[in-house]
């Protein structure tokens, strides 16, 4: 298992030492008061505090992350399309348990992630099941580990498989992206969102933040175009990046209403 450095928040592995995050240091993260702390995943796993948690989120939705959560915390999902088994985000913490797991489930056929925030060990899943790993080009800037697992996109859609579609909002990064899910949620589709899309505890609406921990809203200007974006797009559910962070019901007027509360608020 791999040495290279991972940040203590937020889960993300560099290639090579060195003495700052930059994710964190960025103003939609942080520094903890204590300052900058490293660990790896050798560390991590030898210490067997951190154990692997796979358990059903939704129909043909299956979230994957560690028990007790670990620097950010999210959960990735995978996504049991008919094209084939594939991974939406990431979770910091991979062992071996981990990957026998999600080969008994089939493996994955490749990787796409939200935001910078959730990169994290995404070179060490890679390489594990041998795929790509599909990010946004203007995010580019923000990875921390390059390999040429790494397959940069642009514009606003890529197709990852002929049943998922990648849409980049640019909520919260310039590279935020979202995946749609046509067949999911029994047919009436899926939109997996990490937190580019939050879901928030009142499901009746979801939040846009430029930075959560530091609450610093979103420009109007791009949660009105991602709302714009969303609005030809059918989805019955919205996926977030937390553990049962899902909207069940209405989820396409749920964004819609919730945009347009926002931007009266904020405009």
């Amino acid at each position: 298992m791999s040495t290279q450095p991972l940040c203590l928040t937020c889960g993300t592995q560099y290639a090579a030492p060195r003495a700052d995050c930059p994710i964190c240091e960025d103003e939609r993260q942080y520094v903890p008061p204590g300052g900058q702390q490293w660990t790896d995943l050798a560390t991590l796993r030898a210490d067997g505090d951190l154990k692997p948690r796979v358990e059903e989120q939704g129909p043909g939705l299956i979230g994957v992350g560690s028990d007790p959560r670990f620097a950010i915390g999210q959960r990735a999902l995978l996504v049991r399309a008919a094209s084939g088994n594939f991974l939406w985000d990431c979770s910091a913490y991979l062992d071996d348990e981990l990957i026998g797991r999600i080969t008994e489930l089939g493996g994955i056929t490749g990787i796409a992630i939200s935001h910078p925030h959730y990169y994290t060990t995404m070179v060490e899943w890679a390489h594990a099941f041998d795929v790509p790993v599909y990010l946004h080009e203007n995010d580019q800037q923000w990875i921390g580990r390059p390999d040429p697992s790494i397959q940069l996109w642009t514009g606003t859609t890529l197709d990852v498989s002929p049943d998922l579609q990648l849409i980049n909002l640019g909520v919260h990064f310039a590279g935020g992206t979202v995946m749609h899910w046509p067949e999911g949620e029994e047919g009436r589709g899926a939109l997996l969102t990490g937190d580019i899309v939050q879901v928030i505890p009142d499901r009746t609406h979801v939040g846009f933040m430029y930075s959560y921990p530091n609450l610093i809203p979103e420009r109007p200007s791009v949660v009105r175009h991602a709302a714009e974006l969303l609005e030809p797009y059918a989805f019955g559910a919205i996926y977030g990046a937390w553990w049962d962070a899902i909207v069940h019901t209405d989820a396409h007027n749920v964004v819609q209403r919730s945009a347009k509360r926002y931007l009266t608020y904020v405009s």
